[in-house]
């Protein structure tokens, strides 16, 4: 099978850097036509740059990075230092940036690919607030039959929320971008808590990559030993969920995954639930599915796949 050809959409945090360097190091199924940035769990400013910080870590100063909207589409911005540190990437010591920041803007980056790219070759992974999709979604209704997948970190159903008690992050900072995405058409898979929390970074599995000895690896490390400080103090578990890589795995070991086809709606006028993603798991709404949920993962072999491929750059 060629190479898979996806955009990832992402707003670096530690877990996006490790869902970058994963992509980047499977080039034998990945092949990472652009990287566009979007403002969450740091502004824009510093999620633009410490995706180019984590290209160049990978050693693929190649890759155009892009950036994209500084703001949600109808709300103001809600970021989440409190969990990746000020600059979003607390932990190692890391060089600013040399590459260059892309001119394009990153929706029109995503719109153009699209257009350009034989329909339905595409594969678009947000892994953050979905605003830069949401808002090309909006302005380019044309190229939702041209999209292959969206394969998103988003949501919850039984883990049901991480900002609030109701909503998970990416989907609550930009409620109106989510449901734009989800009442699409376009064929979705979606990572929620529910498969992330699975994946926790425990003792043993942080030592596997300090025991590979690379660069990349020990960087990973570095991140996950700040990272996990807010999860395991939050949650009482033994090491903290790494999100954002689940959806680079999916696409390289799609059977690590097993979840449900189903209806996901997104709450947007709720003050108590605002950013809900309403699961219909059980099937008792009769609302048409838009959506494959995830709600398991084979977490050790997901672990293996991480460790091997960042051991590889």
């Amino acid at each position: 099978m060629p190479a898979r050809d996806i955009i990832i959409d992402t707003d670096p945090g530690q877990d996006d850097a490790a869902a970058i360097l994963l992509a980047l190091g499977s080039p034998d199924e990945i092949n990472v036509l652009g990287i566009t940035a979007v403002a969450g769990n740091v502004p824009l400013p510093l999620t633009q740059k410490n995706t180019r910080i984590v290209c160049e870590l990978a050693g693929k100063t190649d890759v155009r990075v892009f950036a994209g909207c500084d703001a949600p589409i109808a709300r103001k911005l809600i970021t989440a230092e409190h969990v990746h540190g000020t600059t979003g990437l607390d932990g190692p010591s890391l060089p600013d940036p040399t590459m260059p920041l892309q001119g394009q803007h990153g929706v029109d980056f995503i719109i153009e690919t699209l257009r350009e790219q034989p329909s339905g070759t595409v594969t678009l992974c947000p892994l953050g607030p979905l605003t830069n999709v949401g808002s090309a979604l909006q302005r380019a209704p044309d190229i939702a039959d041209r999209i292959q997948e969206i394969v998103l970190m988003g949501g919850a159903y039984f883990e049901v929320g991480n900002i609030t008690p109701a909503a998970e992050f990416n989907i609550y900072v930009d409620p109106e971008a989510a449901e734009i995405v989800f009442k699409s058409g376009v064929k979705i898979t979606v990572m929620p808590l529910d498969v992330t929390h699975k994946v926790l970074v425990t003792p043993d599995r942080v030592q596997a990559l300090r025991n590979c000895r690379t660069k990349v690896c020990d960087v990973m490390a570095d991140m996950i030993d700040f990272f996990e400080r807010f999860d395991r103090d939050k949650y009482g578990s033994e090491g903290a969920p790494l999100h954002d890589p689940c959806v680079t795995a999916y696409l390289i070991k799609p059977e690590l995954f097993s979840g449900r086809y189903i209806n996901v709606e997104v709450e947007t006028t709720s003050e108590l639930t605002l950013g809900m993603t309403v699961a219909d798991w059980w099937g008792v709404s009769e609302r048409e599915p838009n959506a494959m949920f995830m709600g398991d993962v084979d977490a050790q072999g997901f672990f293996d796949l991480l460790t091997e491929r960042l051991a590889s750059l």
